[in-house]
């Protein structure tokens, strides 16, 4: 996500922050660099003037100019700038008397149906009830995919014969009611384009349902033409936020930067993956630091916190004081590691890697592979490696489908692992060398 922007950012900053001194003039070059950048970004000619004028306005003033660390200065009014153009801070989901409703809007293809699904799951792990409503009857494959979904995720779906959307609705309100769920979550039909049959049969929709969130549904790989269709959706409909789905494909980011600024409507969430939990609430102050390579510590760690078992975690920091880590620690880690998410964007939140990590690959089908290798061990060749010899190794390729040399390259990473762990006991837990290879990377 906003890979290129990132980069170029990234690369902006660090020469700012050596300026010993600033003037109205390099200020002026800087902002013009600014604007090269956000354009190339596939930000909004608008959008990009209109954070360029409020900046440059800020960075004029006497406080910049005569401060002792003047580059230092202008880099964190440019991230305050960024934030407030993000705005500001995060919107939280608005609930009326239960069962409340969420409206999902948008077009085909942008996930509307799979990001009903997360929602629902993000709701749910918050302790709401959820009810999807199948309200898309234009789309039978839509129906299938959220009954299927809600299967998945141990989320009742409502679905009916009827083909209007206004008495799907109403219905499903009376089924939450009789069910004691809290929240119904609306998936609508969409069009290859906006149109005004579309509008106008979402528009009765809502003045029907009355929902205290209407949120639309826009692919951020499309760049300035979803920025187009937002703005239309926001002048037919009461729009009250909106998800960003596929950010993890899309390298410039620039229609995060635009929508925000041109339907004047907060972004709520944004889909990072494929997984259901791949749903992330939105944080301007956050997502500006990862713009400007500055990373985002504090969602890693709620990702964290929300996808790794406190109490095993608990007994493999025991195990890792007093080294006794095995195969099946590894394991355990690495699923762990997994539940988090793309493993890209992870290290991408860690200050500092998001440009060491250029040109690095990464293959998350690698992980799989090496669990299937520990998991084709017995218990004794888990927890005493050592004892695998020749005809053993033979063995676990063939049960996990992997080459000896993939065997071997395991088996090696995690031996250097446990030196560097008795040697960091010995230093007192100091770091002594470079850390391991990561299954899955290159470069």
């Amino acid at each position: 996500m906003f890979e290129e922007l990132t980069e170029k950012f990234e690369k902006f900053v660090r020469n700012l922050r050596g300026q010993g001194k600033l003037t109205e003039a390099n200020v002026r070059d800087t902002m013009r660099q600014v604007r090269r950048i956000m354009l190339e970004a596939d930000v909004s000619l608008s959008a990009a003037k209109a954070f360029v004028k409020s900046t440059t306005e800020k960075s004029l003033g006497s406080e910049v100019l005569t401060s002792i660390t003047p580059g230092q200065l202008l880099v964190k009014i440019i991230h305050d700038e960024l934030v407030a153009f993000l705005g500001g801070q995060a919107e939280p989901i608005r609930f009326g008397k239960s069962p409340s409703s969420i409206l999902i809007v948008g077009l085909n293809g942008t996930g509307k149906t799979t990001t009903t699904a997360k929602l629902a799951l993000k709701l749910k792990r918050q302790g709401r009830k959820p009810l999807m409503v199948a309200a898309d009857t234009r789309r039978p494959a839509a129906i299938d995919q959220l009954v299927t979904l809600g299967k998945q995720l141990d989320i009742p779906v409502f679905i009916s014969d009827v083909v209007d959307p206004i008495k799907i609705a109403e219905a499903s309100r009376e089924h939450a009611r009789s069910n004691s769920l809290d929240c119904l979550i609306i998936d609508t039909a969409g069009r290859m384009h906006v149109n005004d049959e579309l509008m106008d049969e979402l528009v009765r929709l809502q003045k029907a349902v009355k929902p205290p969130e209407t949120l639309l549904v826009v692919d951020g790989m499309t760049g300035q033409d979803a920025v187009r269709s937002a703005k239309t959706f926001t002048e037919r409909l009461d729009l009250t936020g909106l998800i960003l789905t596929k950010l993890d494909g899309d390298a410039r980011g620039g229609a995060a930067l635009s929508i925000r600024w041109v339907t004047g409507k907060p972004i709520k969430f944004v889909g990072v993956g494929e997984k259901p939990a791949d749903l992330d609430t939105f944080h301007p102050d956050r997502m500006a630091g990862r713009i400007l390579g500055m990373g985002d510590i504090v969602s890693l760690v709620e990702k964290a916190q929300a996808s790794v078992d406190a109490e095993k975690a608990a007994k493999f920091a025991s195990k890792l004081a007093k080294q006794e880590l095995t195969l099946e620690d590894f394991r355990e880690q690495l699923t762990q590691l997994k539940n988090m998410g793309p493993l890209d964007s992870l290290l991408a939140m860690i200050p500092g890697l998001s440009g060491a990590m250029k040109g690095m690959q990464f293959d998350e089908s690698e992980l799989t592979g090496v669990t299937a290798i520990i998991d084709s061990m017995t218990v004794d060749e888990r927890r005493t490696p050592r004892i695998i010899d020749g005809s053993r190794r033979r063995r676990i390729a063939l049960g996990s489908g992997r080459s000896i040399q993939e065997i071997n390259r395991l088996l090696n990473q995690f031996d250097q692992m446990n030196k560097m762990m008795k040697q960091m006991g010995k230093r007192g837990g100091k770091m002594p060398f470079k850390l391991p290879g990561i299954p899955g990377m290159s470069g």
